[in-house]
């Protein structure tokens, strides 16, 4: 069991969250990026660092990732194919995605994408608060709780 995030787009504040989980509990924290990331000295804390790329980093989280394992990301794509193999996903908002709710959020998902194309601006996400903070910590914890002896 392990954890993996798709640290490209994961903001600071989540990682450092997740690198005091890793610290705290021994699980395996692997994050993936196409650039140099500092990470604390831990045994169980490491990076793999793929080419620059269109979903490079997402396809080799794709690979990797085995049933039971936890993935952290935004996107929704790479969520569905995690999903697919029997994985948890937690969004840096706290948010959960699952077989149940992953369909609705690709149809959202491809909606938005094709406003964005035909020209119309759909804004983006609002920035990380205290609550989204707080709620994946709290959903991070209960991931662990349940699979940790």
């Amino acid at each position: 069991m392990k954890i993996w995030v798709d640290a490209d787009a994961c903001p600071v504040v989540i990682k450092e969250i997740l690198f005091r989980a890793a610290k705290r509990t021994g699980i395996a924290l692997t994050l993936v990026a196409n650039q140099p990331l500092s990470l604390p000295r831990a045994a169980n804390i490491t990076m793999v660092r793929v080419a620059q790329g269109f979903d490079i980093a997402d396809n080799e989280i794709v690979k990797r990732v085995e049933s039971g394992d936890l993935v952290i990301t935004s996107d929704i794509p790479l969520a569905a194919e995690v999903i697919a193999k029997e994985a948890t996903v937690l969004t840096p908002r706290g948010t959960v995605f699952t077989e149940n709710n992953i369909r609705d959020r690709l149809v959202m998902r491809d909606f938005m994408e094709t406003l964005r194309s035909s020209g119309v601006n759909t804004g983006g996400p609002p920035p990380l608060n205290q609550s989204d903070r707080q709620a994946f910590a709290n959903h991070l914890d209960t991931w662990l709780q349940q699979r940790l002896p």
